[in-house]
């Protein structure tokens, strides 16, 4: 007799009971055993160009013939300087300390029983992303080093590349006498099979989606599971009257013109009137030299207008659109509070900056401003995880929940309360 095929719902139902097995062997893995894994993925990944590079052809040749624009294909290509750069990545993940176990407190009640509150892994994580393949891999050695198992559903535009990179990350497990069910690819890009994994709470315990706001919104109205994400980076750049002119110049032309299409760099200009009426025309023409369409509230257009500085009048809707382009709104205020206010207003918790040598201003709005990242005479664009030292990131969380901001090693970790006892009995 010939066996049924799997439907589609078996096959994800299959995937996440395999992997909720797989986490318990790597929730125990020792520190030098999960490196050893990734020590090994770094190699192999060094030693399959070839093969990664044809696969990825495959879906360039298909991105092509669909049309995708030259900066999607650039985000799609995998090239063996791209690919040296993820096992470099892979090793810097493993240099970095293990936070599994960690004791991060401990409590001795009346009772004398001994408690320590250490981390543990979350246990098996959904990741679900678009476009970029080396997304593959920075979360499947993160949720590895961090003893988490993880199931992977990338974009369909990138499929044959995720499947060859995920087919070594399983063959690394495997060298190394783990469970290669540990790192799994959902294997079709059928969207119904999203929608079946969003279900299996029982065996997976979080999502994290990486991608646009439609997909986002998707999984959150779709998902059991919890879900950890960002819907959009509409980050602003504050320039107090107390700013660094030449210091606001830089760091206004690094967070919008550095890589205007990525969700940390800056969407809103909210400047101080004073500060407004010395530099704005010097800042506006830095911006409008660089490529910036600018759209500008009713003072600060009456200022680009005096100075014949290009500008299209700011609408409501403005403040709160994530452009992704070389395009800003321009924002006058009275002061750091109304500074704070139209952040809290129009912003999406992000990431946000202001720029003065006042340390009591800078302090009150690294207190007020509700996001997730908050900077102090520095640019929005460092809001990544591998700026941030902890070597990539699964995804950036605006969340109050358990993570906010990047997402690294320590926020793919819960915790567990482990109790030491001589005896005690309560009474």
């Amino acid at each position: 007799m010939f066996e049924e095929p799997e439907s589609l719902e078996q096959i994800v139902q299959r995937i996440t009971r395999q992997a909720r097995e797989a986490s318990y062997g790597l929730a125990m893995a020792e520190t030098a055993s999960k490196n050893a894994v990734l020590s090994r993925l770094a190699t192999i990944l060094e030693e399959s160009v070839e093969e990664l590079t044809a696969a990825n052809e495959k879906d360039l040749s298909a991105g092509r013939e669909q049309g995708l624009s030259g900066a999607l294909l650039d985000r799609l290509a995998l090239t063996p300087a791209r690919i040296a750069g993820m096992a470099e990545g892979v090793r810097q993940v493993a240099a970095l300390p293990d936070p599994v176990g960690e004791e991060i407190g401990r409590l001795a009640p009346a009772s004398g029983i001994d408690i320590r509150k250490v981390r543990v892994p979350i246990g098996v994580v959904g990741i679900i992303y678009e476009s970029r393949p080396n997304v593959t891999i920075d979360c499947a050695v993160l949720c590895l080093k961090s003893g988490n198992a993880c199931i992977l559903r990338g974009g369909r535009e990138a499929f044959h590349s995720n499947k060859a990179l995920s087919a070594l990350v399983r063959k690394a497990l495997e060298l190394e006498g783990f469970d290669e069910n540990a790192v799994q690819l959902i294997p079709t890009t059928d969207r119904a099979a999203l929608g079946v994994l969003l279900k299996q709470d029982r065996d997976v315990h979080c999502i994290v989606p990486r991608g646009g706001e439609g997909l986002i919104r998707y999984v959150v109205e779709n998902s059991t599971i919890p879900v950890i994400k960002h819907f959009e980076g509409i980050c602003s750049l504050y320039l107090d009257d107390e700013a660094d002119p030449t210091m606001a110049l830089e760091i206004t032309l690094n967070a919008k013109c550095q890589r205007p299409g990525v969700c940390n760099a800056i969407e809103n200009l909210v400047i101080h009137r004073d500060f407004a009426a010395k530099h704005l025309t010097e800042i506006a023409g830095g911006l409008r030299a660089a490529g910036v369409e600018l759209r500008a509230d009713t003072e600060s257009g009456a200022l680009l207008s005096h100075a014949g500085i290009n500008y299209k009048p700011a609408t409501e809707e403005d403040w709160t659109t994530e452009y992704l382009d070389l395009i800003l709104s321009i924002r006058m205020v009275s002061d750091a509070n109304e500074a704070v206010s139209f952040i809290n207003r129009y912003g999406s918790q992000h990431s946000d900056s202001i720029i003065t040598e006042n340390e009591t201003t800078a302090r009150r709005f690294l207190r007020g401003v509700d996001s997730s990242t908050v900077y102090w005479n520095a640019s929005t664009r460092f809001t990544d995880g591998f700026e941030f030292g902890l070597g990539a990131e699964v995804g950036i969380s605006t969340d109050r929940l358990h993570a906010r901001g990047p997402m690294g090693l320590q926020e793919l970790c819960t915790y567990k309360y482990e109790v030491f006892g001589k005896g005690e009995i309560r009474q």
